[in-house]
């Protein structure tokens, strides 16, 4: 904790209010989140297909609308859409927790999703501009605030819910707003790149522009094995667990939960520097993407026989994922900057975030099929085995990017009509 606290203090103010605005983001929003399926479907009794409706439509608002998020932040400022962010969120848990039928439970999901394709790229492009060429470093300690809010949130709504689930709403709420007056009050206006008309041929040139940088377009494509790979712990882990040992691998499921997000914690800063002092950008990336990748290889090799080689197995991938995902995260995010040659870096986020949101769609279906198929046939090292080589794959895929020269930043050009 010291060392954090000192790493923090050496970043500019608006950095360090950007790093306690990301953990209270993530405290608000997974002492909610977990417990709103249930909600739905139990409180409320909306049928199944109903909640996968509401939940569904949060997902898509949110990384559907991430390009428009970082177009805006370029257009109008950063400090703009992080405020508009975090009052629309406001509005979005507050409606959740008071409203039973479903168009205002849509409208409330789609607000809290649209929310957060408002502030995320705009927090990044913020962050890097006020870190200069302290990227990486800011974004080291940047993830340690995302994951310590994602450790401590789902424990405080947890408290919360033993009340009721609208007193869970409504201080996430209250959470929001007293963000908003926050960044009001304290956060300095800092412009973004693009210009401020308001014409849709201005926007698509700013759009023609980011989608002009080939560079930064392969490195997107390259890098989404590594989010569907970050996704199986909601996905592929928990059906490992609910296999292995029943009802009772929701308790596990909620440990490994708690050992992903205290893995990122503790050793994030650790991680950086040791991988800073050994390898450049690009090898860091390689490795850490590998790392990810083979996180799954224990599980194919455990005796499916055996229910505790299987949590074994699943503790040791969640820790691989974890570490390869801390090594990874500030040097990804620092190389989207460098590839957009500091121009639309807002966009440049947008945009990689909805590559990447559709990846995880895409790889969510992919890797449910896959497990389909694998408990009919006995077979689930298939699916641990498919996860492993999507994740050396992307680091294969990448690591002949560099030795092809095809990463190379430069200054985007705007592209004609």
């Amino acid at each position: 904790m010291r060392n954090l606290w000192r790493r923090t203090r050496s970043f500019p103010p608006a950095a360090r209010l950007l790093m306690a605005n990301q953990f209270a983001i993530n405290l608000a929003f997974y002492m909610l989140m977990p417990y709103l399926a249930a909600h739905l479907s139990g409180d409320l009794g909306l049928a199944a297909w109903a909640v996968g409706l509401v939940l569904g439509v949060r997902n898509f608002s949110q990384q559907g609308m991430f390009l428009i998020g970082g177009t805006l932040a370029d257009r109008y400022g950063y400090k703009t859409p992080i405020m508009a962010g975090c009052l629309l969120r406001t509005f979005g848990f507050g409606l959740l927790g008071w409203v039973d039928n479903l168009p205002a439970l849509i409208a409330a999901s789609a607000a809290t999703g649209f929310a957060g394709a408002l502030f995320n790229p705009a927090v990044r492009a913020y962050l890097a501009a006020e870190a200069g060429e302290r990227r990486v470093d800011a974004f080291a300690t940047f993830n340690v605030y995302y994951q310590a809010g994602m450790l401590l949130g789902p424990l405080v709504g947890l408290a919360l819910l033993a009340a009721d689930f609208r007193l869970v709403c409504t201080v996430a709420a209250v959470i929001f707003t007293a963000l908003s007056v926050l960044q009001w009050r304290a956060l300095p206006a800092r412009g973004g790149t693009a210009s401020a008309s308001t014409d849709a041929e201005g926007v698509l040139r700013q759009w023609r522009t980011v989608v002009a940088n080939r560079p930064f377009l392969l490195f997107s494509v390259a890098m989404i094995g590594s989010y569907v790979l970050t996704f199986q712990v909601y996905l592929a882990l928990p059906l490992a667990a609910s296999n292995a040992l029943g009802a009772r691998g929701t308790v596990v499921t909620s440990g490994l939960f708690v050992v992903s997000a205290a893995v990122a914690v503790a050793g994030q800063l650790r991680l950086t520097q040791w991988a800073r002092r050994r390898w450049s950008t690009h090898e860091a990336l390689v490795r850490g993407l590998a790392t990810m990748g083979l996180a799954f290889l224990p599980s194919a090799l455990a005796p499916q026989a055996l229910p505790t080689a299987v949590i074994a197995a699943l503790v040791v991938a969640v820790v691989l994922l974890a570490a390869g995902s801390a090594v990874v995260y500030p040097f990804e995010m620092d190389t989207v900057v460098a590839l957009s040659g500091d121009r639309l870096v807002a966009t440049h986020y947008g945009l990689y975030n909805t590559v990447s949101g559709l990846g995880i769609t895409l790889g969510n279906l992919a890797t449910g099929a896959l497990w389909d198929f694998a408990v009919r046939h006995d077979a689930l090292w298939l699916t641990w085995t498919a996860l492993t080589m999507t994740g050396l794959g992307c680091a294969a895929a990448l690591a002949a990017l560099v030795r092809s020269g095809r990463l190379t930043a430069g200054q985007p050009q705007p592209a004609t009509a």
